[in-house]
């Protein structure tokens, strides 16, 4: 009896260690679709621990390399796992370079809940393995079990940290955690020392000075910790019901391109080419209930064949345009990596829901949008980014010929019997589709005024509005592109017979979508195709259509093209404004801001180390600890770095280039000690920076005048913006890159190892965002 309960004793630590690294699993595992990663972290705990029991009669320093190899055999158990339950092809050594390349950055701009990948668990896997082993080779083989729950708690806390509010707080978790190591500290570890009193021996006046300073020491101890009790708990208990941080917001998403942006420019080139076969779809409906139909929205709704079980006349999305800044109609999404099932949104309640699934196989669109109906619920065959206030995906990686992926979609059809009396919601949250750029033409406030005079109702205006329209304009495949202000006023109210009242779908759904506006309704902009049946789907099914947003119902697509072999009344039968001239054939595309780079996340420092344990223990133990946190943090910041640089020197537009390379070499010139105020001119800032070269070179070599180059380049950019080619981008790009490697080159070498790792210029460009 007396064996087994020293056998229970000694297995309370043990259990205790395991318990707390799971539970970091548990709590992270409530942000992942299933249980997958929740039991890969258990397993990498267990395996941990149980590990270092059985090497406890070994060497110190062998444990730690025998640890590691059983993590390796683990953590490539796990991939495969995730991999099959993912339905992700490939060799397993493919499959674990990708998930170790890309592990921290799909796991922060990962959409809720984010599906078990092997880059989504690589890294908890691998973190939960090496807290497990820290802390069972300080608490089992050195006796410090306080100082051995240190790993597992880092852990737990870091697990906390990447949930942050997208979760319910993990009370009973975190109960969990500290019942579990009361335990752990609780059971004897040890026996005790024999010989009773060790300072027994010595000479009275000596023994009674040591236990006076032992006493002196405990006194002083419990008055540090009530003081930090008292001191800490008033700020702890005002965070309890703070909203917790959510660091995927210092992690730039994946970004697109100006045609995905704004792809209602692509309309009119679309209609040039209409044989250009863009993709092939396959869809099949279930889950119709009778009579369930397309609501019909006005008097030319969809201009499409009747919905039936083929799928025919289902209206495939490309992008969801919601944002108008009176030159151009934006997506102005915020995508997220998201796997194969795509979190469910809130059904309208006076809505149907028919399920729609297609096989998509792309031909010649081009881009990163993929094309899928209304709302996306499930995808496999393509790695996915989602948007989920708009439903719209992309494949961050681009769209290449004869990639097949399928789509689950949940269609909603609202109730069309409710649509006479039913209302348009308000307020902050829907500010968006609401708002109306300034500079609104005086007619076109007037025709919006016009046609909601008569119409109180909001469905009223809306089907008001769709009839105009129809009725007054012809759809022709060679107008000119562009939806600005003056494009709008004159396809509205410009000459019959000089090429006004005339356009493609893209003016007709931009019209209608600010004239809603403009008479109360929230509006947005959709680009997409018709897909008849099954078979191809060309580049003359492109249209765009508007949608309004009503209570209960959700968004309901209107159609105000015209009905075809239909001549179109003028305008000035109904409607007299007074004449505009006729704008440029395209408005100019908007300048967009640079993208928000990553603020650096700051690792916990933690506790100072405390005497008593062996230097291979603590090399074997805590130090793996300590040097897993601070290479993660190191190679977080590099991987952020490399991204912002790569975001200024090759996304966006030529201008927004050189402007990126003209910041890199700044935050270049403040790394090395020699910042530039911003009052100089650019000149004048390249005359410093040729300086700064030459006082940093230990030769004579005269510095290339190449930055003046690139000072030129940027002036071009500030006062003749939109001149700017891609080779000139690409030039500032070199000079920039060539630039910066001269002048690390010439720093101390212990400062060219932080210049890539510091984390100055993600501060700098963070405020420039928030600015």
């Amino acid at each position: 009896m007396t064996g087994a309960v020293r056998v229970l004793r000694a297995a309370v630590v043990p259990l205790a260690l395991i318990g707390l690294t799971a539970l970091a699993g548990v709590v992270l595992g409530r942000v992942y679709a299933g249980d997958l990663l929740t039991r890969l972290v258990i397993g990498a705990a267990v395996g941990s621990v149980l590990v270092s029991v059985a090497a406890r009669r070994l060497p110190s320093w062998l444990v730690a390399p025998v640890s590691v190899a059983a993590m390796a055999g683990w953590t490539l158990l796990s991939l495969r796992l995730a991999a099959a339950h993912a339905e992700i092809p490939g060799g397993l050594l493919e499959i674990t370079a990708d998930a170790a390349r890309n592990g921290i950055p799909r796991l922060l701009t990962a959409m809720i809940p984010v599906e078990p990948t092997p880059d989504t668990v690589l890294v908890p896997v691998v973190a939960a393995w090496l807290a497990g082993l820290a802390g069972a080779e300080v608490a089992l083989r050195a006796g410090r079990v306080l100082l051995g729950y240190l790993p597992a708690a880092g852990l737990y806390a870091a697990a906390l940290y990447v949930v942050g509010p997208n979760a319910a707080p993990a009370v009973g978790a975190t109960l969990a955690f500290v019942t579990v190591a009361a335990v752990g500290l609780a059971a004897p570890a040890r026996t005790a020392p024999a010989g009773g009193d060790p300072a027994a021996d010595l000479a009275p006046r000596v023994r009674a000075a040591v236990r006076l300073r032992l006493a002196t020491s405990a006194a002083l101890g419990v008055a540090l910790v009530v003081g930090l009790v008292a001191l800490l708990g008033p700020v702890v208990a005002d965070q309890v019901d703070g909203r917790p941080v959510d660091p995927r917001r210092y992690v730039e998403p994946p970004q697109v391109q100006t045609l995905d942006e704004n792809p209602l420019i692509r309309i009119s080139g679309w209609a040039l080419h209409p044989e250009q076969k863009l993709l092939d779809v396959r869809t099949e409906r279930s889950g119709a209930q009778a009579g369930d139909t397309a609501p019909s929205t006005g008097p030319a709704t969809d201009g499409e064949p009747a919905a039936d079980d083929t799928g025919a006349g289902v209206r495939v999305r490309l992008a969801v345009l919601s944002d108008y800044d009176g030159v151009t109609w934006r997506v102005g999404a915020t995508y997220r990596n998201a796997g194969r099932i795509l979190p469910a949104a809130t059904t309208p309640r006076d809505s149907t829901v028919r399920t729609v699934r297609q096989q998509v196989t792309v031909a010649e669109l081009s881009g990163r949008l993929l094309p899928a109906v209304a709302t996306p619920r499930e995808v496999s065959g393509a790695r996915v980014a989602y948007d989920q206030a708009s439903g719209t995906l992309i494949r961050p990686e681009g769209l290449t010929p004869g990639l097949r992926y399928e789509v689950t979609s949940a269609e909603e059809h609202p109730d069309s019997n409710l649509l006479t009396t039913a209302n348009v919601p308000a307020g902050e949250e829907v500010a968006r589709v609401l708002r109306v750029a300034d500079g609104v033409p005086d007619p076109m406030r007037k025709l919006a005024a016009q046609l909601a005079e008569e119409n109180g109702a909001p469905y009223s205006r809306a089907l008001a509005i769709e009839q105009f329209l129809a009725e007054h304009y012809r759809v022709v495949a060679d107008a000119p592109s562009g939806h600005a202000y003056p494009n709008l006023g004159f396809f509205l109210f410009g000459p019959r017979n000089g090429g006004g009242q005339e356009g493609t779908s893209e003016q007709f759904a931009a019209a209608f979508a600010v004239l809603g506006r403009l008479s109360g309704l929230p509006t947005r902009v959709v680009v997409g195709f018709r897909a008849r049946g099954q078979g191809p789907v060309l580049a003359g099914d492109a249209f765009a259509w508007p949608e309004v947003l009503f209570d209960g119902l959700g968004w309901v697509s209107f159609d105000p093209l015209p009905r075809p072999n239909e001549e179109p009344r003028p305008v000035e039968e109904d409607f007299r404004p007074t004449p505009e001239d006729p704008p440029p054939s395209e408005a100019p595309a908007p300048t967009a801001e640079p993208s928000a780079s990553p603020e650096p996340v700051a690792a916990a420092e933690g506790p100072p180390s405390r005497g008593g344990v062996s230097t291979p223990v603590l090399v074997a133990g805590g130090s793996g600890g300590l040097l897993l946190l601070v290479g993660a943090l190191l190679l977080t910041l590099l991987a952020m770095r490399r991204s912002l640089t790569r975001a200024r020197l090759v996304r966006g537009d030529p201008d927004q280039r050189i402007a990126g390379a003209w910041r890199e070499v700044t935050d270049a010139l403040r790394l090395a000690g020699r910042p530039v105020g911003a009052d100089l001119a650019a000149t004048e800032v390249a005359g410093h920076a040729r300086t700064a070269l030459a006082d940093a070179r230990t030769t004579s070599e005269p510095v290339s005048p190449a930055v003046d180059e690139l000072a030129a380049l940027l002036n071009q950019v500030g006062f003749a913006p939109g001149g700017a080619t891609a080779d000139q981008a690409a030039r500032a790009a070199e000079v920039a890159t060539a630039y910066v490697a001269d002048l690390r080159s010439a720093r101390p070498w212990w400062r060219r190892l932080l210049w890539s790792v510091h984390p100055a210029p993600l501060r700098r460009a963070r405020r420039m965002r928030a600015g």
